[in-house]
């Protein structure tokens, strides 16, 4: 049973590294600009709230902080290799060129996100402001 059980969580790894090799570069492009416009859809209220431009909301805000939190881990994934074309893109050539210093980017980008979520859910307004700026950076 036991040996069963490994024989086929090592299949389920393989079958799942076999099918996100097998994924065409337009539905990688396409997968990574949607997860942009959701990031974009939540960052654009935060961006509002943090120049003023509407009212502070610390709960919206940490809604909004969570979403990107979660979304961010999944950008990478977006961009394997081959990606660079096969549809429209308006991704940087020197990210395949560089891919080393584009994934430390991204963790950076996850691990600020995931520190903004956590300093909104903690409800201190100036804390939270000063966590977006460096998220945003």
């Amino acid at each position: 049973m036991r040996k069963l059980a490994l024989v086929s969580g090592v299949a389920a790894v393989l079958f799942a590294a076999a099918a996100a090799a097998a994924v065409k570069p337009e539905t990688a492009i396409h997968y990574r600009q949607s997860v942009y416009t959701m990031i974009g859809w939540n960052f654009s209220p935060m961006v509002a709230m943090i120049k003023d431009k509407t009212p502070w909301n610390q709960a919206e805000f940490a809604t909004h902080a969570e979403r990107i939190a979660q979304l961010a881990p999944q950008l990478l994934e977006g961009f394997p290799e081959g990606s660079d074309r096969g549809a429209e893109t308006e991704a940087k050539a020197d990210i395949w060129k560089n891919m080393d210093d584009f994934k430390a980017k991204m963790n950076d980008l996850v691990r600020e996100s995931k520190t903004l979520a956590d300093v909104a859910k903690a409800g201190d307004e100036a804390k939270t402001r000063e966590q977006f700026k460096k998220t945003a950076g």
